[in-house]
């Protein structure tokens, strides 16, 4: 009787040799070929779960996120039951932010495919709800009179501390510095509470 394989797991580990190739030898290393041998597994099956370039770098993208919801969900549990708007937006950039070894291989595929989908708009798809839905999430937690271009610019201010903090040019230490001082920029008018999410806006 044929073995039976776990088709996920089975994209999970090419997906995973995608990454490891994307963070150490750059996209254009991405090839059917090279991640087939980093993934110890034939290019045809590759293939086989992978029609495309397009849907390999797509799966490798959602593995990452999976990975940073996890990381997130951790870190928010951590904060207790009523953590302040402020609190929650700083615990959840910062994990995000490729601040360790693991984030920064993390970081360095989701750079990748940033790259990747500037010259193949139709791969930035989901990229573009993503945005469009964490800027609404950040924006209800904003006290600002805009908060929807507040939100854009703590999300454009998320992005690039992790290119500077990939590239070397800014520390973890300088990276949670900049991102204390634009958040007490935002949160320098917020009314007083005593703990919780609040509503930024009036009723």
């Amino acid at each position: 009787m044929p073995k039976k394989v776990d088709r996920q797991k089975r994209r999970t580990q090419i997906a995973d040799a995608l990454m490891r190739v994307a963070a150490e030898q750059g996209l254009e290393a991405v090839s059917l070929r090279h991640v087939a041998a980093e993934a110890g597994v034939s290019a045809g099956m590759v293939q086989h779960y992978f029609r495309t370039k397009d849907e390999m770098m797509t799966f490798a993208l959602d593995v990452v996120r999976e990975r940073n919801q996890i990381r997130v969900t951790d870190a928010v549990t951590h904060l207790g039951t009523a953590p302040s708007p402020r609190d929650l937006l700083q615990t959840i950039i910062g994990t995000l932010l490729p601040l360790d070894e693991v984030t920064r291989a993390d970081g360095r595929v989701t750079l990748a495919f940033l790259a990747y989908t500037a010259v193949r708009p139709p791969a930035s798809a989901a990229l573009r709800e993503e945005t469009e839905q964490m800027v609404g999430f950040i924006a209800g937690l904003l006290p600002c009179p805009d908060p929807e271009n507040a939100a854009a610019g703590l999300l454009a201010l998320m992005e690039g501390l992790g290119v500077y903090l990939l590239g070397g040019q800014y520390t973890p230490e300088q990276a949670r510095g900049i991102l204390d001082t634009h958040l007490d920029r935002l949160f320098a008018a917020a009314p007083e509470h005593t703990g919780g999410i609040v509503s930024a806006r009036p009723a």
